[in-house]
């Protein structure tokens, strides 16, 4: 018996009061089920006090019948507000669970793969790859409705899909689901302005985006604050590109405007936007804001000799800067004297492009004296400059100071022979030489020999231009004979077109050494469009020469004339070989 009499007499009722309830019968039981109702801890419905369960036993005035009533009537009330509170709780729990389920929903992924197989690409939920698949604009629409299967993507590409214009909002209302995106490319998409506005709002969204390049894309052109205004202070943008989108003077200013919220950006890409040179000096005086940038890309810009002045100022403050290419802006020729006072102080810089700047006289005296101090300069570019040549200065003989140089383009820049000379005596002390573009300099024709002490040490060569260079029998034989005794032995890329001066006992000589050169893959013998000759006895020299060299997969032979006989073995060559050699004749 129990110490406690009261608390027997509670339970007593306790007991009664559960008999008095109706009882749920087998089918409310598999409802409960279905629903998959569950009771929180936290829900639990209010039990009754046990004062209140004791008195519940007794009839005052009332019939029993009555009073089961209205016991059983308070129940049903009570229990149907707790599942409607328990309802709710569980509508936003599955809410949840849907959102859940639905991004891990294995039909949502098979989903995405057959969407990628139908495009021929391969699933990949990182990095969306869709450059150049003649998408639809109901591809579009498809892939919108699967990013929220996607919620791990880093990378979408649209690229070279016209279609995508008109389109991208349908895509960037989902982004909510790829907030870790990091890179967008839309290349050449015929974006409309509705799509600029579009791409605006989702940088609110999108907040990782490291990497935006709407290059090509001409609708942007005055429209370009559609998208700035919408940038908040600590985007993490790193590279912008806006190559070719017909930048107007006003897309120029909105661009500085929000230089002061992207500090962390390394690539700046404005090439061939020839308007924007209108607004450079704006954007040069923003650039201190950007001090980490990198790479600077104003090729084509309409850039101008006050333009010029504005940007070396800038340079004062961009000591990270490895890139810099201001080239095809002909009308900054004859500014460099007054605009080079900071340039030298880019001690990291890597790769300068002044190539088709109209450089005049006076400014190759200044660049002589400013691009030796260079120290870490890898890339220069001076081509289609015909000053350098000709000048008294010896810019060319200072590369010497230079011996991290990997590459340098020297094309079409009037070269005479001491220039040339000044040059081979340089190129003796840049032992990383890989690339050596001498182009269109007729005074390399029959002086090639110069270069042959160079041509030894440059054991890192892969890329020899000799175009248009005048070059002759000698000039052939030279180069097979470096070839033959171990040198020049990583060249991949060999142009030797447009030099109509070569006779056929050259071609020859030349073709009887050619399988020396086992790495190169591109190889131009074409001559120029004005000329036509027979393809005489060298021809078949070439085909057994071509038998030998595993790793050629292009070979330009314009203008030569093939005879009949001479174009089916040609043709019959790849397949008799089982070769994929890609012949341009």
């Amino acid at each position: 018996m129990s110490a406690d009499p009261l608390k027997d007499d509670i339970q007593s009722c306790q007991n009664k009061h559960e008999e008095d309830i109706p009882k749920s019968s087998p089918f409310d039981f598999v409802i409960k089920q279905f629903q998959g109702k569950r009771s929180s801890p936290g829900k639990r419905k209010e039990q009754p006090s046990a004062i209140k369960k004791f008195f519940r036993g007794f009839d005052f005035g009332k019939s029993e019948g009555k009073d089961k009533r209205e016991i059983e009537e308070t129940e049903i009330n009570n229990s149907e507000a707790d599942d409607q509170s328990e309802k709710k709780d569980l509508s936003v729990e599955d809410g949840l669970s849907h959102l859940i389920s639905e991004a891990e929903s294995p039909f949502g992924e098979q989903r995405f793969n057959q969407f990628m197989q139908k495009l021929g690409k391969k699933p990949n939920s990182k990095n969306l790859d869709l450059n150049n698949c003649a998408l639809s604009a109901a591809d579009v629409t498809e892939l919108a409705s699967l990013l929220p299967f996607l919620p791990e993507l880093e990378e979408i590409s649209l690229s070279w899909n016209g279609c995508v214009g008109g389109t991208l909002k349908a895509l960037t209302v989902h982004f909510h689901h790829v907030n870790l995106l990091k890179v967008l490319r839309l290349n050449n998409c015929r974006l409309t302005a509705e799509d600029v506005t579009s791409l605006g709002d989702a940088f609110e969204i999108v907040s990782q985006l490291e990497e935006l390049d709407l290059s090509w894309n001409s609708n942007i052109g005055g429209k370009l604050s559609l998208l700035t205004k919408k940038l908040q202070k600590g985007c993490k943008l790193k590279l912008l590109k806006i190559t070719d989108c017909n930048l107007t003077a006003k897309d120029g200013e909105s661009l500085a405007e929000i230089l002061n919220v992207i500090p962390n950006l390394e690539v700046l890409d404005l090439s061939i936007n020839k308007y924007i040179g209108c607004s450079m000096k704006v954007i040069a005086q923003d650039l201190k804001n950007v001090p980490g940038l990198k790479e600077l890309n104003l090729h084509m810009c309409g850039l101008k000799q006050d333009s010029l002045q504005g940007l070396d100022t800038a340079l004062q403050h961009l000591a990270e800067l490895r890139k810099l290419d201001i080239s095809c802006n002909k009308e900054i020729g004859g500014g460099f004297k007054d605009s080079t006072v900071h340039l030298a102080s880019l001690k990291n810089l890597e790769v300068l492009d002044l190539h088709q700047c109209g450089v005049t006289e006076e400014d190759m005296t200044v660049l002589s004296q400013v691009i030796p101090l260079l120290s870490s300069l890898q890339e220069l570019n001076l081509s289609s400059n015909k000053h350098v040549g000709v000048s008294s200065d010896p810019l060319l003989g200072r590369l010497r100071f230079l011996p991290k140089l990997k590459s340098v383009a020297i094309s079409n820049c009037g070269l005479g022979e001491e220039s040339f000379s000044s040059l081979a005596e340089a190129a003796l002390h840049l032992p990383e030489l890989e690339i050596l573009d001498l182009s269109w300099n007729k005074c390399v024709g029959g002086n090639l020999k110069l270069l042959l002490g160079a041509l030894k040490l440059a054991t890192e060569i892969q890329v020899l231009r000799l175009s248009s260079c005048n070059l002759v029998a000698e000039d052939l034989a030279l180069l097979t004979l470096l070839t033959r005794d171990g040198h020049l032995a990583r060249l991949r890329k060999l142009d030797l077109s447009y030099n109509n001066n070569i006779s056929d006992e050259g071609w020859v000589v030349f073709c009887q050494g050619l399988a020396v050169f086992k790495e190169l893959s591109e190889l131009d013998v074409s001559l120029r469009p004005s000329s036509c000759r027979d393809c005489g006895m060298w021809f078949g020299e070439l085909l057994a020469a071509l038998s030998k060299l595993p790793a050629l997969a292009e070979l330009g032979m314009q203008r030569w004339v093939l005879s009949e006989s001479q174009r089916k073995r040609l043709e019959s060559f790849n397949q008799d070989n089982k070769r994929n050699i890609r012949f341009d004749c």
